[in-house]
Parts: structure tokens; C-alpha cells; sequence
């Protein structure tokens, strides 16, 4: 073990300590006289969106919202749940069935953004996120002085998988240049995060909404560089401090949460075994080589330890004990890669009771 691996882990930990540094954050107690609307997309959320509908009655500062909530043929009593506890607070709106041609979530957003009316804002959650009572106005208000047309404040992730959920948030803080990112007008240099986005309702119908992405998996990615086609900026931003997510509640649906849309991240298999590749060479590696070269080795996965620790300090993440698995997370991340390239191959991707078929998702 040599400096050609040192090297470049040392430059990552650099990079993502930087990206911290930088990272864009929603002001707490921040105010807007701007129309914004709430759109929030459900199918059979009805055991888990009581505190997400509840932080959303909440919001505070953001004179003119409307929260709009769409039923996507749910069959466990959802609207029933949203009608008990919001009465007509909420704009509850029946889905329309489902489309040739189109993925589930973009075709809800879809409704959703034609629902909203003439507004200036759109904020897009999903049923998991619990926002802070100043959260729509601190994103709004960071919205417009980041200038972009999409932002995507990545929330706090709660509940199951903690070795593996954190990657989320550390591999755009380590390998994403995040105001290159901002600066640069090429769409594939883009990310975002579907919990929760933000975007001027200009830029999104320029970028022609959910219409343009109607048969991407990872429609979050896919509009915002469909939002950096139509000339506009995006921006990702710390949300831990006025929102959490809890994604999953066992290991179980991670799992197949993963399946279903981890596959798309990569270009193709050769170019997701290519990352791995690189993932296990600089940080599962490094813990193997211990009895061999036991100073270098210490050193490579203490450097893969601190990029994991800046991440968690950064994104409200717990960053011990959890930090010093990092090899064990990256070999999970691996083994969910190959999971999710398995069931594609074997056509079973499937969410919420829908099939995802093949020849949509290519």
C-alpha cells in the first residue's frame, strides 16, 4: 500500500471537508410573501403521514401556502387519514389512474404541480419528512438567494440503516464538486434529493415539469438536470436542522427500497462495477492490509473514517460509533449495487404495489 492510495483518500477527505465548509443551510426564522404551494404525493402512507401532514399545518412565516395533498390510489384508507386530521385545511385531490408511459411518483407530482394554480414556489415532500415550522420559509428564502431554479435541502435521516443511509450524504460531499456543480450548466453534473425540493415554478415549467422525466426512477436527479437544460442553476443544501426523513424502518424495506431505483444511479453495470471497484480499493482495503502494512493501512482508513465523520457533523448524522464502520458500510452499499442490477435483470423491480417495467426504466 503506497501512496498511490493514500493520496487520493487524503484529496477525498480534503474534498469533503471543503464541501462542508461550503455547504449552502435554510436560515431559521426566515419569512416570505411569495405563493407557495405544498405538494405532497401519497399511496397507502396512511400509517406513517400523520407527522408529516401535522408539520406541515404548522409552517409558519409563509403568509400565502396552500398544501396540496394527492391520493394515488392508496387502498389502505390514506385519504380517510388526511381528511380526519386536516379537514379543509388541505386541498385533497383523487389521483387519475395511472398512464402508459409513465412511473408512478412523476405522474403524481405531475397532478400535483397542475393542481397548485398560479403560485410562485412549488415545495415537493414526501409522506417520511417531518419539517421544523420555519422549514417552507427557510427554503424558499434560500431558494432565491442561491438564485437557482431547484433545491434540493437534503433532510436528517432517521430510523433504520445507519450504516448504509449515511452514504447518501457522504458520497455527494465527497466526490461532488457542490459549486462547480452550482456554476456549471452541464446536466450530468447534478444531484438532488427527492424528500424534498424546492423550485421556482418558473424554472420548473421551463424545464417541462414532470412531464420531462415521467419515466425516470430517480425522477429527483432526472428533473434537476432537466432544470439545468432550460438555463437554470440548482443547488444542494443542508435541510438536517428543519427536517428529518425516515426512509425505512427495517432492514427489509431499505433493502428493497434500494432495489427498485439503486440500479439507475449507473450509467450501466460496467460503470457501477467500476465504482465498487474503486469503493473497495480505497476503503475496504485498507482494514484487510492491517497485518501487512499496518501503518499505511491505519492510516488509509482513518483518512475513510474522517471523510464519514466531517459528513455526519455536516448533516446531523451520528458520527460514532458509525463512522468506524465504514468499510462494512461500503461492502452493504455493494452488495444492494448487485441486488438491485440482479432484479432488474430479472424484471421483479417493483414499489407500492406497482410493477416498474423494464421498458420504462431503460
Amino acid at each position: 500500500m503506497t501512496l498511490l492510495l493514500l493520496l487520493p483518500l487524503l484529496l477525498l477527505t480534503l474534498h469533503t471537508a471543503v464541501n462542508a465548509r461550503l455547504l449552502r443551510r435554510p436560515h431559521r426564522g426566515a419569512t416570505t410573501g411569495e405563493r407557495v404551494a405544498v405538494l405532497l404525493p401519497l399511496r397507502d402512507e396512511a400509517a406513517r403521514v400523520t407527522p408529516c401532514l401535522r408539520s406541515l399545518l404548522a409552517q409558519r412565516g409563509v403568509p400565502d401556502l396552500t398544501v396540496h395533498v394527492l391520493d394515488d390510489g392508496s387502498t389502505d384508507g390514506t385519504a380517510d387519514v388526511v381528511r380526519a386530521l386536516a379537514g379543509d385545511r388541505v386541498r385533497l385531490h383523487t389521483g387519475a389512474p395511472l398512464p402508459a408511459g409513465w412511473l408512478g411518483k412523476p405522474h403524481a407530482c405531475h397532478q400535483l404541480a397542475g393542481l397548485a394554480g398560479d403560485v410562485d414556489v412549488l415545495v415537493l415532500v414526501d409522506a417520511d419528512v417531518v419539517l421544523a415550522p420555519d422549514a417552507v420559509a427557510g427554503a424558499v428564502d434560500l431558494l432565491r438567494r442561491s438564485g437557482t431554479g431547484l433545491l434540493s435541502p437534503y433532510p436528517k435521516i432517521v430510523g433504520s440503516g445507519r450504516l448504509v443511509q449515511p452514504l447518501l450524504q457522504w458520497s455527494w460531499l465527497t466526490f461532488l464538486p457542490l459549486r462547480g456543480m452550482e456554476r456549471s450548466p452541464r446536466p450530468s453534473l447534478a444531484a438532488a434529493g427527492g424528500q424534498w425540493l424546492v423550485l421556482d415554478r418558473a424554472a420548473y415549467l421551463r424545464a417541462g415539469g414532470h412531464a420531462a422525466v415521467r419515466t425516470e426512477i430517480l425522477e429527483d436527479i432526472a428533473l434537476a438536470r432537466a432544470v439545468k437544460r432550460s438555463g437554470c442553476r440548482i443547488a444542494l443544501a443542508d435541510g438536517s436542522r428543519l427536517a428529518t426523513c425516515r426512509m425505512y424502518d427495517s432492514w427489509r424495506e431499505l433493502a428493497d427500497g434500494y432495489a427498485k431505483s439503486l440500479w439507475a444511479s449507473f450509467g450501466s453495470a460496467a460503470g457501477a462495477a467500476a465504482v465498487v471497484v474503486l469503493l473497495l480499493l480505497l476503503y475496504v482495503l485498507p482494514p484487510l492490509a492491517l497485518p501487512i502494512a499496518p501503518g499505511t493501512a491505519l492510516l488509509a482508513y482513518l483518512l475513510g473514517v474522517t471523510g464519514r465523520l466531517i459528513t455526519a457533523r455536516a448533516t446531523g448524522g451520528r458520527a460514532l460509533p458509525d463512522a468506524l464502520a465504514h468499510p462494512l458500510s461500503v461492502v452493504l452499499f455493494a452488495v444492494l449495487i448487485a441486488r438491485s442490477f440482479h432484479r432488474r435483470r430479472r424484471n421483479r423491480l417493483s414499489w407500492r404495489g406497482r410493477p416498474i417495467r423494464s421498458e420504462i426504466a431503460e
